[in-house]
């Protein structure tokens, strides 16, 4: 499958289907593909501001929708922030302005990016897979959500060490299969 072949959103819904789903590293993912209440949107800009508007719009949306909609949204972002480090500034800045809305508690915000590394890896340890989409992705989650799968799952607190694991037992092939959108994928 070539990604010149993919729409941006055909790219990232084959990343949620074979690699969220598909590897079961979400558990809060379930419910709302099955139900078909996960919004993904395209967002073209290549203006950090207008993406911030973007995301706060995108969760004002959420707000007066009901959960039984529209249970989460996922901002698609193909023109923008392809660096890790000015993602993380955005979130940052996203998160700020959530809190500013009255939103902390309600809403929040998941990173998912082509060169997504946890805080003290190295760039191609396999673990990072587990975020590794294939555009940087705001994904705006409903704080209630979380909370009924949470009540519902074993040892919540040990699901990024048990992704991380999945990770890194993939074999070489599974990992080009998987992730053949990544430009990097042979290091991790």
């Amino acid at each position: 499958m070539l990604t010149s072949q993919l729409s941006p959103e055909q790219l990232t819904r084959f990343w949620f289907e074979s690699v969220v789903l598909g590897l079961n590293l979400c558990p809060f993912a379930h419910k709302p593909a099955r139900e078909d209440t996960i919004r993904f949107i395209v967002c073209e800009t290549n203006n950090e501001d207008v993406l911030l508007e973007k995301t706060i719009a995108e969760i004002q949306l959420l707000a007066d929708t009901a959960i039984d909609e529209c249970e989460t949204t996922v901002i698609i972002v193909p023109n923008l922030l392809k660096d890790f480090y000015d993602y993380q500034f955005f979130l940052s800045e996203a998160e700020r302005k959530l809190k500013q809305e009255g939103w902390k508690g309600t809403f929040q915000l998941a990173s998912f990016h082509p060169n997504y590394c946890f805080a003290g890896a190295t760039l191609d340890e396999p673990s990072n897979l587990t975020n590794r989409s294939p555009f940087p992705l705001i994904h705006i989650l409903r704080e209630t959500s979380l909370t009924t799968v949470l009540e519902n799952v074993d040892s919540p607190e040990d699901i990024p060490q048990r992704n991380m694991e999945k990770m890194e037992a993939l074999g070489e092939e599974e990992k080009a299969d998987l992730f053949f959108y990544l430009e990097n994928n042979k290091k991790a």
